[in-house]
């Protein structure tokens, strides 16, 4: 029974963060129904999530291992989405329109990045006070 524990703890996780995920999308299509705005929202808030979750497991023992499954394995697993960025990714070349398939490449991947790294400098500023 011990060892089904991780997987019950990510699953919970996971079905928290879709879930999350597809009212997030819902919210996005009130913005357009042309751009995946749902998609982003939820690839930059789960970088920003998932690097605040690092840097405090870093700095601090707030996080306990089966916190971390819960949080970063499960809800940002559930959250985020590379392959529904790689689908819509798709449909915008498939359709011929490459700025807006630049323009969201770049806004995915290095707001992302830009993401995570605010969550990480966030959390080890809040924690040196």
């Amino acid at each position: 029974m011990k060892t089904i524990m991780p997987f019950l703890v990510v699953g919970a996780g996971g079905f928290v963060g879709s879930v999350m995920r597809y009212a997030l999308s819902l919210l996005g299509q009130r913005f357009s129904v042309t751009f995946p705005h749902g998609t982003l929202w939820s690839n930059l808030l789960g970088c920003l999530v998932i690097g605040s979750l690092t840097a405090l497991a870093a700095r601090t023992e707030v996080l306990s291992p089966t916190l971390r499954l819960l949080l970063a394995t499960g809800l940002c697993g559930g959250f985020t989405t590379l392959s529904t960025f790689t689908y819509e990714m798709y449909t915008f070349t498939q359709a011929s329109e490459y700025l807006y398939a630049s323009g969201y490449f770049l806004l995915t991947l290095a707001g992302c990045a830009v993401m995570f790294c605010l969550g990480m400098v966030a959390v080890t500023f809040i924690t040196k006070v």
